[in-house]
């Protein structure tokens, strides 16, 4: 009925120009267009682009009890969730409902499952939706995909019979970055004045609680707009895990595999700082997959130390460098390995000359903890650890190579973050306003100081680093507890010949 309709109204419209005297080939070409989108559905596109986005509401399974290492997140995060669930009590003491709670912290530290987890948590609707699906390039479509979000969270709840929704917007920094950085192009504007104008208008009378959640790892460039109280009230910090957490996180991926009996997952965590969530998830999986192509039937030890490196460094190459490439790799870890041990035994973790994405090789380290403060003796000892693989090849090959600028570069930023703690011989300065030349002479004077001790403790075990540079070329790889053996070995052997008189300048590396 409604076609006949349009074709009896068509063909009316194009008599009518006809009979005035008009071209009417413009309207009839309109005419076929909308028909053929209205035929093929293209209108329907149209409207979803303009309207709509990919965000599905559903409820979420996902607990608090399946996060490990966020104990401090969870507790903040489900403190504040309490008003929804509570929304009664909190009326009674007029508490304002929250309406934004937004989670702040490096990549992969599991802020997209808190967020489902607080969707669990309060019985609610869950969408989501990523920052850069609000923006596009024609004014007005970001504002109109905001204003159907909260619509379809109401609609999503009410049909499902729920009281709360959550709305959470993964990498926010996208659609709310501070107004007025994007000179002519005033669709992020206003795409972010309708999050505003939303998360104003969020009532706890209308039937259904909206809670929105945000996560973003770079809080600085958010619009103070968005962070002041009433929109964002409360800013939850995840951070990467301590030691106890990784624990947790690896008992939680680790349960559904089979562990060989000589698995110590406590020690896999404290060789994993600096990892995430995301970072021991792809860990266990790794040391799996190792175990799947040697055909075991359970995951070892070994394989979990072995996915520790790859997860860090990479996959191993088939790039082999040469005789006297190698021998001056394994003279440079062997350096880093042999001042470590000297300044914090037990700190080596491994060291090997295997390559791994850019590294030739490498030496690792674990913590005896974590620590979030640093004193300027421990500073000290990590810039001798970093310049002792430069000390061993100028001390036992005669020269230094390429391979030291990694090194370098950490040893200048660590040396840099001593200045500004006020830890050099210029005292208390602000870095932003110290002059280039200083800056440059301090950094020298504090890289020379610890490199002059590096290579000081290279000459005193010349014949021990020898030594376990040749047992490194022949092994390709030592763990710390193979390193320490052969330390201590050759510790008695040195003292031995000592006694005899021999090797007196080789020295004893105390343990």
């Amino acid at each position: 009925m409604k076609r006949e309709v349009l074709m009896g109204l068509s063909g009316g419209v194009l008599l009518y120009l006809f009979l005035q005297g008009l071209n009417p080939l413009p309207v009839l070409l309109m005419i076929g267009l909308l028909y053929l989108l209205y035929e093929t559905g293209g209108l329907k596109v149209i409207r979803k682009q303009i309207g709509g986005n990919t965000a599905k509401g559903s409820l979420c399974k996902v607990t608090f009890q399946a996060i490990g290492g966020q104990a401090t997140a969870k507790k903040e995060l489900i403190e504040a969730l309490e008003f929804m669930r509570a929304g009664d009590k909190a009326a009674a003491l007029g508490i304002r409902p929250l309406k934004g709670i937004l989670l702040a912290g490096p990549p992969g530290t599991g802020k997209t499952l808190l967020a489902k987890a607080a969707a669990t948590y309060t019985d609610a609707t869950f969408l989501a939706a990523p920052g850069s699906e609000f923006i596009e390039m024609y004014a007005g479509v970001g504002a109109q995909r905001v204003r159907s979000l909260f619509q379809r969270a109401r609609e999503a709840a009410r049909k499902e019979g729920r009281f709360n929704a959550v709305i959470f917007i993964d990498e926010i920094d996208v659609l709310g970055g501070k107004r007025g950085q994007y000179q002519g192009h005033m669709e992020y504007d206003q795409t972010l004045n309708q999050l505003l104008t939303e998360m104003d208008g969020i009532k706890n009378d209308d039937g259904t609680r909206i809670l929105v959640i945000a996560a973003t790892n770079r809080e600085d460039m958010l619009d103070p707009a968005l962070l002041r109280p009433g929109r964002f009230d409360r800013l939850v910090r995840v951070e990467l895990p301590d030691q106890e957490g990784r624990l947790q996180i690896l008992k939680l991926h680790t349960a559904n595999k089979p562990l060989a009996p000589d698995v110590n997952l406590s020690r896999i965590a404290r060789e994993t700082f600096g990892f995430s969530g995301a970072h021991l998830e792809s860990l266990a999986n790794e040391a799996a997959i190792l175990a799947l192509r040697e055909g075991k039937r359970e995951i070892e030890e070994r394989h979990f130390l072995e996915a520790v490196d790859k997860v860090s460094l990479g996959e191993k190459l088939d790039r082999r460098p040469q005789e006297d490439e190698l021998w001056r790799v394994a003279v440079h870890e062997v350096g880093h390995a042999v001042v470590s041990e000297s300044f914090r035994p037990g700190s080596v973790a491994a060291l090997t000359i295997t390559s791994r994405g850019q590294a030739l090789g490498y030496m690792r380290q674990v913590p005896e903890d974590d620590y979030y403060l640093y004193t300027e003796t421990y500073l000290r000892g990590q810039l001798r650890i970093l310049l002792a693989g430069m000390a061993a090849e100028e001390t036992i090959l005669g020269n230094r190579s390429t391979g030291v600028q990694g090194d370098l570069e950490q040893a200048i930023n660590t040396a840099k973050r001593m200045i500004g703690a006020g830890m050099s011989s210029l005292g208390v300065v602000s870095l932003p306003d110290l002059p280039d030349s200083d800056l440059q002479g301090a950094i020298r004077d504090i890289l020379n100081e610890e490199k002059a001790e590096a290579v000081r403790l290279i000459r005193e075990k010349h014949e021990l680093v020898m030594r376990i540079a040749q047992e490194l070329m022949s092994r390709e790889r030592l763990n710390g507890d193979e390193l320490r053996a052969f330390l201590e070995s050759e510790s008695g052997a040195l003292g031995s010949s000592r006694a005899t008189g021999k090797d007196e300048a080789a020295g004893v590396l105390a343990l």
